[in-house]
């Protein structure tokens, strides 16, 4: 009997020595787990911090910018140029520019997303870069000018104009382009235009291009100050000049040189180099040939908009030569 109970102890004291022993290696299996964990986390973040250092600068890093609300928005008008005024800002480093149209103000899908949305399509920038925004709808859309007031009252509006008679059959251009692309039908520019041999005041193209209307409401919210018009038309055949103005306007040290334009001779207008050396010139759709529109349909339409340019040039401080 006691030697089946020393018996019995001796395979306990085996089993306990076995548990133990179990137990150890146990251990250090996990710990050599937990170190081959660690040490390809280790390598992850030197992966990561030698990327960041043979990346691009900090000051361009997203994260050294965040998203911002535009300091400066270009309100209009459509087919008026605001494309190139836009790209043309983008040239100065301090400027960051929204690429796309965002119609957050004057499409009510947009707007009831609020302000979060909004910032959610700007630009990352630094401290002390300025964020722009274009929507060329916004100039004549009622209701804009006092949200853009309820989102900044101190943004400042660059309203970039053209010969108000030469931009409807430029918007009849894009119309019809666009229509055709899907194999649409469309009526003739003149149909449109004409009821019984007299302007049809209801035409949209005709109404767009209104300034005074369009700009009275905006200056019913905003000082006259903080509104700069920009000429289309120069800015399209001498870019510079018209740059310098709204680099002053902006409060934007003077960045853009004539050295960022050349004139592309196939194109026939000028194209943009950035200070990379990297040249841009605007899409196919820029500078698309006029849809037809007779001599005699186009002075009647050139005498129509005498008095609303009038009442334009008086607003503005300023006359351009349109027909």
């Amino acid at each position: 009997m006691k030697r089946d109970s020393k018996r019995q102890q001796a395979g306990r004291g085996r089993l306990k020595r076995s548990g133990r022993e179990s137990t150890m290696l146990w251990t250090v299996l996990l710990a050599l787990l937990v170190l081959l964990l660690l040490q390809t986390q280790l390598c992850v973040c030197l992966r990561e911090l030698r990327a960041a250092g043979s990346s691009s600068p900090p000051s361009r890093s997203r994260n050294a910018t965040q998203q911002r609300l535009p300091g400066a928005i270009i309100i209009g008008v459509r087919k008026g140029g605001t494309r190139a005024l836009l790209e043309m800002l983008n040239l100065h480093p301090d400027v960051e520019v929204a690429k796309a149209e965002v119609h957050y103000f004057n499409m009510e899908e947009h707007y009831r997303r609020g302000l979060a949305w909004y910032r959610a399509q700007m630009p990352f920038t630094l401290p002390g870069q300025l964020t722009v925004e274009k929507t060329p709808g916004y100039f004549a859309s009622p209701q804009v000018p006092e949200r853009v007031w309820e989102m900044n009252p101190a943004v400042r509006l660059l309203l970039i104009v053209r010969d108000p008679a030469e931009r409807l059959v430029s918007d009849y251009t894009q119309v019809l382009h666009n229509r055709v692309t899907r194999h649409k039908p469309y009526q003739p520019l003149e149909e449109l235009l004409f009821r019984q041999g007299h302007i049809n005041p209801a035409y949209k193209a005709l109404q767009r291009s209104l300034y005074h209307q369009h700009l009275d409401r905006w200056l019913d919210v905003f000082p006259r100050e903080q509104v700069h018009v920009v000429d289309g038309e120069a800015l399209i055949r001498h870019p510079f000049p018209e740059l310098r103005r709204a680099e002053r306007f902006l409060d934007l040290p003077p960045r853009i040189a004539p050295s960022n334009f050349y004139f592309n001779t196939t194109k026939g207008f000028y194209c943009l180099l950035s200070a990379g050396g990297h040249d841009k010139c605007l899409d196919e759709s820029k500078g698309r040939p006029h849809a037809p529109l007779s001599s005699q349909a186009f002075r009647k339409l050139c005498r129509y908009f005498r008095e609303p340019n009038r009442l334009f040039f008086e607003m503005v401080g300023r006359s351009f030569c349109w027909c």
